[in-house]
């Protein structure tokens, strides 16, 4: 494992190392390269697609915790998985930030990539990219941020 990678892991809460490590070996194992790069909030660990050079997925590290932002740019294809959430996931999601871009193009930047409509619990949504998906590490997420990802890259793999 790269050197880079082992210092990050080192500022990973212990209860998350073995999922860390999963998650990371699950994703270069899926056509992504690792890039890490330190903040004045911590490291920031992000997994662009070789396939297509879009970052699927970066870790972040938050006074609240660990998180990972996912990237969900084939959410239509199986957005009824969000459904299956846990609750506190929902509320994050819920709560996060609209995207100005998908409801009037001219109150956002022009080169931000536009966030995500999908439908939560029957409710519509338009997030934002960057604040949309980004669930906690915890024992209760961690299974669910795995399938999050398995879904993506399987809807993925179906435009390939």
């Amino acid at each position: 494992m790269d050197e880079k990678f082992n210092v990050f892991m080192e500022t990973v809460d212990e209860r998350f190392r073995n999922f860390v490590s999963q998650i990371n070996e699950y994703l270069t194992g899926n056509d992504c390269k690792c890039d890490i790069k330190t903040q004045k909030s911590g490291y920031v660990v992000s997994y662009v697609l070789n396939s297509n050079k879009r970052t699927l997925a970066t870790f972040v590290s938050r006074k609240t915790g660990m998180k990972l932002r996912i990237y969900a740019e084939h959410i239509q294809e199986y957005q009824s998985f969000l459904d299956t959430l846990p609750e506190k996931v929902k509320k994050e999601i819920k709560k996060a930030s609209v995207c100005k871009r998908l409801i009037n193009p001219d109150d956002c930047n022009p080169k931000c990539i536009m966030g995500y409509t999908f439908v939560l619990d029957g409710e519509p949504y338009q997030k934002c990219r960057y604040m949309a998906f980004q669930p906690t590490l915890s024992e209760e997420n961690n299974p669910y941020i795995k399938q999050f990802f398995e879904k993506e890259l399987q809807a993925g793999a179906a435009y390939k």
